[in-house]
């Protein structure tokens, strides 16, 4: 269990010197908030700096900004070309990288531990003293642009971004992480470095630090890291809770020559402050959360129509979706869909069984033992739970939640959370081949939307 100590770190001796955690602690350090989590189990350190703003933070017209800043913290800094910092981190045995999601962005370091000093260094250079210079984020914007091309060969991913734009419209969560090509070609370096300023700070941060290191040299680490940056202040979310849509929504990705579909049905799913939103996770998880899940064994076992079927419930500071995703033959996508949308009504009016929930509350219970075996997953448990405002101690109790979930419960989360009228059905095929079929598969349709597979 996480304990909060002002000013200095907490920690048990239970297991250090034998390869398992020493129980997290939390410390505030010149501002930030620090978790640690020991394991001599390997001699290497990872350090995560979370800071609580993403790219919901892009204003309108620029998304990717949040994307882009922390991609050039690698292209340069206060004595250090890119090529240099390329060489350094190579030297050092280590690894480097940045992420930015719809609320958060992290940079993370993972190095052997005979070089957490010198990595240390170099750390802190990159956090604190970026060049942002003008040729390399030139050069970073023209990749981003090229990758935003390249991905339109991922299926998936288009049918992704279909579902999330249509049903999040108008809404943060709707908007691309990465950007479009016409915000990214709209992106200057001083709204870079003024994006950085602003949340590269202290008390927007959150630094977790797992591995071989002793959790009393946490708080030191976290100094060196972020000694460089401003204090700041925490960001505060900028998000609404989403609406969704109403009624039942195509949105269908024409794209040439395709003999195999990319579906997603879905709609809002549950927050993590709902009170039955364990229920939710719970019941999903029978639905279509295993390989043997009810979802599975209609689509795949029994009639051969996709290789994977599955569902699942995100969650974010704020309401996500709620997903079931299928890859049939062109030829199959409209019986497939309209079994999938006969098994969501089927599941609200009927439920999940008691059999099905004794299993997958036994299945839930037993694979969590891999979602904590080692320090850097518990610790990024604690630093989730601080960034996504998760309520307290949502990892530390989830087995009891589990166990708690009964039959009653779980079926009136699916008719409470899941609709069957409020839908968005994203499909990716040839529309002259299928869209009409598609379109007659779906009872109840009250709007149909075709983009061109390079619309972003």
């Amino acid at each position: 269990m996480s304990q909060i100590v002002e000013g200095a770190l907490a920690w048990g001796a239970e297991g250090q010197g034998q390869g398992r955690g020493a129980p997290g602690g939390r410390a505030a350090s010149r501002g930030a908030t620090v978790l640690v989590e020991t394991s001599h189990a390997l001699p290497l350190v990872s350090i995560m700096v979370a800071f609580r703003s993403g790219s919901a933070h892009d204003p309108v017209g620029r998304e990717g900004l949040a994307r882009i800043t922390a991609r050039m913290l690698r292209r340069g800094a206060e004595g250090y070309s890119a090529n240099e910092i390329e060489e350094t981190i190579d030297g050092l045995g280590g690894e480097f990288g940045a992420d930015v999601a719809t609320s958060a962005t992290t940079v993370h370091f993972e190095v052997i531990k005979r070089s957490l000093d010198r990595f240390l260094d170099l750390g802190a250079t990159l956090l604190a003293r970026p060049t942002f210079s003008p040729p390399e984020l030139a050069r970073l914007l023209r990749e981003a642009e090229a990758e935003l091309i390249e991905a339109r060969d991922s299926d998936r991913s288009l049918c992704s971004r279909a579902f999330r734009r249509t049903l999040f419209a108008g809404h943060p969560y709707g908007r691309r992480i990465a950007g479009t090509i016409p915000t990214l070609r709209a992106i200057t370096r001083d709204e870079v470095a003024a994006f950085y300023a602003r949340h590269y700070t202290r008390r927007n941060a959150i630094v977790a630090i797992s591995g071989d290191v002793e959790p009393g040299q946490a708080e030191a680490i976290a100094d060196r890291l972020l000694a460089g940056l401003p204090e700041g202040e925490v960001i505060p979310d900028p998000v609404t809770p989403p609406e969704g849509g109403r009624g039942r929504c195509l949105v269908f990705v024409d794209k040439p020559e395709r003999t195999q579909t990319q579906m997603v049905i879905g709609g809002l799913g549950t927050d993590a402050h709902d009170p039955d939103h364990m229920a939710l996770v719970v019941a999903n998880t029978a639905f279509g959360g295993t390989f043997s899940s009810r979802l599975m064994q209609e689509v795949r076992a029994k009639r051969g129509w996709s290789y994977g079927a599955s569902s699942r419930v995100g969650f974010d500071r704020h309401r996500d979706a709620f997903t079931m995703w299928t890859a049939p033959a062109a030829q199959d996508a409209p019986a497939c869909l309209a079994l999938e949308l006969d098994l969501l009504e089927a599941l609200r009016r009927d439920g999940i069984t008691e059999d099905e929930l004794a299993f997958v509350k036994s299945y839930l219970v037993r694979s969590h033992a891999f979602e904590v075996d080692t320090a850097r997953k518990r610790v990024h448990q604690k630093l989730e739970e601080i960034v996504y405002d998760l309520p307290e101690g949502y990892h530390d109790t989830y087995l009891k939640r589990v166990e708690a979930v009964t039959l009653e419960d779980a079926n009136a989360a699916l008719r409470r959370r899941i609709s069957e009228d409020d839908l968005v059905i994203g499909v990716v095929g040839t529309h002259a081949e299928i869209g009409e079929a598609i379109a007659k598969a779906i009872p109840r349709l009250s709007d149909v939307k075709v983009e061109p597979h390079d619309l972003e």
